[in-house]
């Protein structure tokens, strides 16, 4: 499908997509992009034959590529582009894996002036607790679902590539607007880490002192499972997504001043009925997720 890929980021999601790529025969040659100070991950990366090149210099990297994937957290979006603007390629399929789009549409604009017609907003919406290279799974977006958000002035061709190759290692791939996306994920995705890495900052404080962890079942390991994940990507994606999360915690923290009313006052019924509508909530989720 493409005889060179550049993967710029080769960490957990841009390794995952490395392999994926490699295994189901899409790419000739897969090459690494990364900082001065990232060549012990790429050569790790070469050593497991998630890649085949690896350059820390953005033109040798690039010459020749027909497929750029930009695997690096939102934060660094911009500076990427700026990278990239010189030794841009009209005859090259450009697209990122960020957690939000709305930043990287405008990153895009900041560094253009425009979107490229040829770079198309992706977002897989799969990863894992842990990060690196080495956590790369060559299943990893399988049967995963992957958002493509479009423009107006998007090329046809490039979204359909872009569309294919996805589809190709194993993604179920839809199409959403920028904003639609970023409101979405910012409810489904970005608020849950939120919440977890706030309970988890709670009672690691109280562990200090009385020793809780030593007692948390396997609730609390499902529920904070999500707090393993890493510190600085999301630290980039709450920044990057905050006009959309702001609105979602002022209601979470009503939500959760209701139960605590509920509970002061013992209204138990009031709360049975909240824990069934969750309940069947969730499973109407889940029903949804099988099919």
């Amino acid at each position: 499908m493409f005889k060179r890929v550049c993967v710029i980021g080769v960490g957990l999601i841009g390794g995952s997509i490395a392999k994926a790529a490699r295994a189901n025969g899409l790419v000739e040659t897969l090459v690494g992009f990364g900082r001065l100070d990232d060549v012990e991950n790429l050569q790790l990366a070469k050593d497991l034959n998630v890649i085949d090149e690896f350059y820390t210099d953005i033109e040798t990297a690039v010459t020749e590529a027909d497929c750029v994937i930009i695997a690096t957290p939102v934060a660094a979006t911009e500076n990427i582009l700026r990278l990239l603007k010189p030794f841009w390629s009209k005859d090259t399929v450009y697209f990122d894996v960020g957690s939000t789009k709305g930043n990287v549409v405008a990153a895009a604009e900041t560094v253009f002036g425009f979107v490229p017609d040829n770079f198309i907003p992706a977002h897989p919406i799969a990863g894992a607790e842990n990060s690196g290279v080495q956590a790369a799974l060559v299943d990893l977006f399988v049967n995963k679902r992957l958002i493509l958000t479009p423009l107006e002035n998007t090329d046809a061709v490039a979204l359909q590539k872009t569309q294919q190759f996805w589809e190709k290692i194993g993604a179920v791939v839809s199409i959403m607007d920028v904003q639609q996306h970023d409101s979405v994920l910012a409810a489904t995705s970005h608020l849950p880490h939120l919440l977890a890495f706030a309970l988890v900052d709670m009672l690691g404080r109280r562990d200090e002192q009385e020793e809780i962890f030593k007692y948390a079942a396997g609730g609390f390991r499902d529920f904070t499972r999500i707090a393993s994940s890493d510190p600085i990507m999301w630290q980039a994606i709450c920044a990057a997504n905050k006009l959309e999360l702001l609105p979602l915690l002022e209601q979470f923290k009503t939500e959760l001043t209701k139960i605590q009313n509920l509970l002061e006052t013992g209204n138990y019924l009031k709360l049975f009925e909240l824990f069934s509508y969750a309940n069947t909530a969730r499973e109407r989720f889940l029903n949804q997720t099988k099919n």
